[in-house]
């Protein structure tokens, strides 16, 4: 009865239950954890392998979805890694290596200057990184997204069309 009498509240307020959410997961990620050297780009050391992520609870009213890896820390306009366009509703994962996508999703030009993952690589002496993995349920079948815009901008564009998000964050620590 309590749960019913939640749901209610939510529903009157206009609000989703957090049951309802959308969810993003990794199984190579930990959220607030450090990110494995595999996923880590070869610049820095590592072996840019995308690491697997899935979602879930996309909103009904969500017509394509849109995932974004944005470092956090660089600043002033921060720095996207991997931006994939137009990922259709019933996708609901990407695997570990990505090397497709589903049909009808295209990677964009991120900051890094690929149109496909481009892992975590702090500069030097900058020290502790947060890499943020967003999936975003939108509105429309396709979203226009420019290439190499400002990661800062990309997500104020994505956030504010966005009928709903979910994210996690995990960190990798730049050598000194």
């Amino acid at each position: 009865m309590r749960v019913l009498t939640t749901a209610i509240a939510f529903a009157l307020a206009g609000s989703t239950p957090a049951f309802a959410a959308m969810t993003i997961t990794s199984h190579d990620l930990a959220p607030g954890g450090s990110i494995p050297a595999a996923h880590i780009h070869q610049r820095c050391g590592g072996q840019n392998i995308s690491p697997d992520l899935s979602w879930s609870g996309a909103p009904a009213a969500a017509k394509s979805l849109v995932l974004s890896v944005i470092d956090l820390d660089v600043k002033p306009a921060l720095w996207s890694h991997w931006i994939v366009v137009d990922l259709p509703t019933s996708a609901k994962d990407l695997p570990r290596a990505a090397s497709t996508l589903p049909p009808g999703a295209r990677a964009v030009i991120s900051n890094f200057g690929e149109a496909a993952y481009a892992g975590p690589c702090p500069p030097k002496g900058s020290g502790p990184h947060r890499y943020e993995f967003t999936i975003w349920a939108m509105p429309t079948a396709k979203t226009a997204v420019s290439a190499d815009q400002p990661a800062n901008e990309l997500r104020a564009k994505l956030s504010a069309a966005a009928i709903d998000h979910a994210s996690f964050t995990s960190t990798v620590t730049a050598k000194p």
